[in-house]
């Protein structure tokens, strides 16, 4: 067994046998990792103007994480990786013309996704050349003719949509007219690889597709509950708030496979007498290492105390009138609860009973609690599941629609959830159709699309021929990747919107363009004059960016223009359809949007540069339910397990992780400080299960997927490193062991991949290799 932590320890304390980040989050760790990018990446000195005015009102809103911005910002309002990702955003580095004439595409493929980057912005609209296998310059005329009339020989069913999360409302809006303009719903996006569960989930169980919480509700919590959310490394400014909380008395409890730093220790950078004089902040008050899957099994035994101690007080601990008033399914839900055995609570969650009960005991305590989760549990086959009962704790003592409580999910890239709010999404039922007839003259589709596993399927087995892939690197983010990676080159069309070069761009198919783009800090000038882009962070609030910086070249022109100009190639003309028009007042733009959701974004315009955002609205915030049923819905579950399968002794699970040094498929560098540890190459178990399987520090190993459907699926070259896990679980970096997830293994409703929970093997490959600790 690993490790064992009782109730009277500090569950905190790290374990000493195995490596980790010794320092606080933040403080001059955080400090020294923005230097080292700004040393290598050698950005403008306009990037240290731009780094005064990230996520400020009227400023640039950061291209990295979700997490809201302030009212009132801090003097840095920027994070370690929000810089990092600014200044490689503004790398002095460029990636034109002749480094295409230098390097074939077959040779760019025996770089490292971390090469591929640093190779620069790009400068020049490119077409691929099959006789050179080079991309060869091209204008922009020629590509948006070029590619138009592809798009018109195919079938429009036939092609697909892609949108990265860093894409505006405003650009998000035009892409996904342009789609039903063409005649399809195929318009997958980045969430539907991470927090699609939660719009799946939330929207079955409290009627809304996102979460409940603002702000301001972090000043008046009693207590929160962290699950499967690695904020040090994910969304760092979230710590300033956390650290506010922990200052007035906010008790915070975390389940988590992996002791994150980041939720253990913080020391704010801010506050330069915390980094010199004063003791770090102790983040959560207890920290539960659940098994993966296990996350139901936890809920189950916190909700079983709760229960349990309302009937000791006479029912004043649960919310009865609450329940009664505004929730369905309670009976059924306790029956359940009650019938659960202990036993098998902590079998299936890896915690000890008295743990749990403490964690249901300060719950019960807490008048105001808020629930906070990340992809730790909506990246499991029945993620759904999971949060129909982080739902239920929440809603056994009203904590759904009132100040101070709520749940709240964390959202990874900067707009992803904003694009679904303007009408990105393969479900036509989520799209107002009648204002679009209304404004635009024309019948939209009313067939649902792919997303963006239905994308994978479509490669593999032909269906899909053409694909427009706004911004992201697709290739490489998407479960079965292996597989995926021969049926790119035989799509028919193949158009990549990109800002720097990525794998993504390796895989050209029979007609293919690499177009870029303006990033968000720079200058985005067309004919009215400087243009703002907005977009929605986690919390449901719409900021305004405004970008100052000179473009990296006078050939970048913006989203919104690329898909206008490609656009107006390939669709007849259409009078209510302007697209230049648009393309030269993106005010234009937030008008049709407010037209076509106008309870979300009334007055649009007048509030884009509201302090804080504009908040777009909740009916879950105001108890309205707009369920099946009318009222909340409590879950009783069938199952303990978030996992497709339970593992038998000869498979472990897997979990996926991203590093500090990383943001999605982006690698800043090779080093992991906040879990002390150096390399991607390597596959993380506890020095028990180690011995159990007749294993050995750095031994270099095989992983391969337990699933058995007659494919291979294989990792190989993993070195073993000693970890502090629960038994039964190993983990290794995002995208790298992305081959392993098979396209069908995925959340039941949402059809999220279930990156968190993979069953797995290990095969020993050869001898041991020396590992080296991160600096």
């Amino acid at each position: 067994m690993s490790q064992e932590k009782h109730p009277g320890d500090d569950s905190t304390r790290q374990r000493e046998d195995t490596p980790y980040y010794t320092n606080a989050t933040g403080g001059w760790g955080s400090l020294k990792g923005v230097g080292r990018i700004l040393a290598d990446q050698r950005p403008t000195m306009g990037a240290f103007r731009t780094l005064m005015r990230q996520n400020k009102p009227g400023g640039h809103m950061c291209t990295s994480c979700a997490w809201t911005k302030p009212k009132h910002p801090h003097p840095f309002e920027f994070c370690e990786n929000g810089a990092k990702a600014t200044v490689w955003d503004l790398t002095r580095s460029r990636c034109g013309p002749d480094f295409f004439a230098e390097h074939s595409v077959t040779e760019l493929r025996e770089l490292s996704d971390h090469e591929l980057e640093k190779a620069g912005r790009l400068t020049h609209p490119m077409r691929y050349d099959a006789a050179t296998d080079r991309y060869v310059e091209t204008t922009w005329d020629e590509a948006f003719q070029d590619i138009g009339a592809r798009l018109r020989t195919l079938d429009p069913k036939t092609t697909v949509f892609y949108t990265s999360g860093r894409a505006s409302l405003e650009a998000s809006y035009l892409f996904a007219l342009f789609a039903r303009l063409y005649g399809h719903n195929n318009l997958p996006d980045s969430s539907n690889m991470c927090h699609e569960t939660t719009s799946v989930a939330l929207k079955k169980f409290i009627g809304v597709s996102v979460g409940t919480c603002v702000l301001d509700d972090f000043d008046h919590c009693d207590m929160i509950i962290f699950m499967g959310q690695n904020t040090g490394s994910n969304s760092p400014r979230f710590l300033h708030t956390l650290k506010s909380a922990r200052d007035r008395g906010c008790k915070i409890v975390t389940f988590n496979p992996i002791r994150e730093r980041g939720l253990v220790k913080f020391v704010s950078p801010q506050n330069p007498v915390q980094m010199t004089v004063t003791p770090a902040t102790t983040i959560s008050d207890l920290y539960l290492q659940v098994k993966p899957g296990g996350d139901v099994a936890a809920l189950v035994g916190v909700c079983k105390r709760v229960i349990e101690q309302d009937e000791r007080s006479g029912g004043t601990v649960i919310d009865h009138d609450f329940i009664g008033s505004h929730t369905t399914g309670f009976q059924d839900f306790m029956a359940r609860m009650k019938q659960t055995p202990w036993d098998r609570i902590e079998q299936t969650s890896g915690l000890r009973r008295e743990d749990l009960e403490t964690v249901g005991d300060m719950y019960c305590k807490a008048e105001k609690t808020i629930g906070i989760y990340g992809m730790g549990l909506t990246q499991h086959v029945k993620g759904w599941l999971n949060l129909g009962m982080y739902i239920s704790l929440l809603l056994l003592r009203g904590n759904i629609g009132r100040q101070g409580a709520g749940i709240s999910p964390v959202r990874g890239h900067s707009n992803v959830q904003g694009q679904r709010t303007v009408g990105i999404t393969e479900k036509p039922k989520l799209v107002p159709n009648n204002k679009l007839r209304e404004l635009f003259g024309f019948e939209p589709p009313m067939e649902e699309g792919r997303n963006t596993t239905a994308l994978v399927e479509g490669l593999l087995d032909g269906s899909v021929k053409g694909l427009i892939s706004l911004g992201g690197n697709l290739a490489r983010s998407i479960p079965d990747r292996e597989r995926a990676e021969p049926c790119w080159g035989k799509l028919d069309l193949n158009v990549q919107v990109a800002t720097k070069l990525n794998r993504s761009h390796l895989f050209p198919g029979r007609h293919s363009w690499l177009l870029p783009c303006l990033v968000r800090a720079e200058e985005d000038r067309q004919t009215t004059g400087p243009q703002a882009v907005s977009m929605e962070d986690s919390l449901s609030m719409v900021h305004g960016s405004l970008g100052k910086r000179k473009p990296a070249s006078p050939q970048l022109k913006s989203e919104i223009a690329i898909i206008a100009g490609i656009a107006k190639a390939t669709l007849p003309p259409k009078p209510q359809v302007k697209w230049d028009e648009w393309t030269g007042d993106y005010a234009l733009i937030r008008d049709l949007i407010e037209a076509t959701y106008p309870d979300k974004f009334k007055d649009f315009n007048d509030r884009l540069y509201t302090p804080g955002g504009f908040h777009r609205g909740n009916k879950a915030r105001e108890r309205i339910w707009q369920t099946d049923s009318g009222k909340a819905e409590f879950t009783a579950p069938d199952t303990l397990s978030a996992l497709g399968n339970e593992a038998p002794g000869d498979q472990m699970t897997l979990v996926t992780l991203r590093s500090n040094d990383q943001f999605n498929t982006t690698v800043y560098g090779f080093a992991d400080r906040l879990r002390g540890l150096n390399g991607r190459d390597i596959l993380l178990i506890n020095p028990e299960e180690m011995a159990r399987l007749d294993l050995t520090e750095g031994q270099v190993v095989t992983l391969e997927c337990a699933i058995e459907d007659g494919h291979e699926r294989v990792v190989r070259g993993l070195r073993i490193l000693g970890y502090d896990l629960p038994d039964g679980c190993v983990a290794a970096y995002y995208p790298e062991v992305n081959p392993l997830v098979p396209v069908h293994y995925r959340d039941e409703l949402s059809h999220t991949p279930a990156y968190k929970g993979v069953p797995v093997r290990i095969r020993a490959e050869g001898g041991a290799v020396e590992m080296r600790a991160a600096e």
